[in-house]
């Protein structure tokens, strides 16, 4: 295993880094403290080992674990789940009403995610434990739990990234657990002096109008701060808003570009890798950085998204 790292946000809020994908600052699993010990992500089956040394070494058993909730049922931030839940014998997972089924039974998660990443699969995710159905709670559109007496999570409804995405607001941080649907925060860049964010668009849900919409609930909503999925606490919300919306704006470009010509997805991949390798280089990052293999993998996702969009849409 890799050494343990754990982030302490303030306001009761940890994190613990998953290693999703093998690398580290891709993938945070969010501990809530309190009286109910809240766990926000379980990230993909191989990071439950870091989550239960994590926990450790912030002085939990996993037995005092009240919630396990995903934003989403993707299998990066919801496939460890079932596995983790195996060490924590009294809590339940908390999910979107469109993600409880797929929970009980992963087989099409499964499925999905071996499409994507081939013969990679085992290693990332491998294995997705079914969740029993007892133990699933569901809270939908705007319906909240409380995790102790100055604490509630509020549940809103966030599609854009995907159909059965909710993004938690949390009383006690005034913060806001974004999942996937506010982009990606790569946090790598801060120690050259920028933030940057992306937004994500994986298939095979993308839907670019919906992501508009979810991020204007959360301009109303007004969090003072964001917690990503990928990755760690943002307190500047507005301009993570701006940078994926702009960004948004520049992959439907590239994707219509790429398609139009009859580039396919691989065309939309290479003009993203090449418009963001550009961008960063600008800015001082050299190509060394870890960031970029982080980067590349994502922008081969997103653009499998945007093509399937693209293909969706014109039929």
């Amino acid at each position: 295993m890799k050494p343990t790292r754990l982030y302490d946000w303030g306001f009761n809020t940890k994190m613990i880094e998953g290693y999703d994908l093998g690398l580290p600052g891709r993938t945070g699993i969010y501990v809530l403290e309190g009286e109910e010990l809240t766990l926000i992500e379980s990230g993909p089956s191989p990071s439950v080992p870091y989550i239960l040394k994590g926990l450790e070494e912030l002085g939990y058993s996993p037995d005092v674990v009240k919630n396990i909730i995903v934003t989403h049922i993707h299998l990066d931030h919801a496939g460890g789940a079932g596995l983790l839940l195996q060490s924590c014998p009294n809590a339940r997972v908390v999910v979107h009403p469109r993600g409880a089924r797929h929970l009980a039974d992963p087989s099409r998660l499964i499925q999905g995610a071996r499409m994507v990443y081939g013969d990679h699969f085992e290693p990332l995710f491998d294995p997705v434990v079914p969740i029993p159905e007892e133990r699933i709670f569901v809270r939908k559109d705007n319906q909240t739990l409380a995790i102790g007496k100055n604490r509630i999570l509020r549940f809103i409804d966030s599609p854009g990234h995907a159909a059965h995405h909710f993004s938690i607001f949390d009383s006690g941080s005034m913060g806001l657990f974004t999942g996937d649907t506010a982009g990606i925060h790569y946090s790598q860049t801060e120690e050259y002096g920028f933030t940057f964010c992306l937004p994500s668009t994986s298939p095979n849900q993308f839907d670019p109008e919906a992501m508009r919409e979810s991020i204007g609930k959360f301009r109303i909503l007004g969090p003072e701060r964001l917690f990503f999925g990928h990755f760690g606490m943002l307190e500047n919300p507005e301009e993570a808003y701006c940078q994926v919306l702009r960004g948004l704006d520049d992959f439907m470009d590239d994707a219509k570009e790429a398609m139009t010509r009859g580039e396919g997805g691989k065309g939309i991949e290479k003009r993203l890798k090449e418009r963001y390798q550009r961008l960063l280089r600008e800015r001082g990052v050299p190509e060394e950085n870890p960031l970029f293999e982080i980067l590349y993998l994502d922008l081969s996702v997103c653009a499998m998204g945007l093509e399937h969009y693209w293909n969706t849409k014109r039929e």
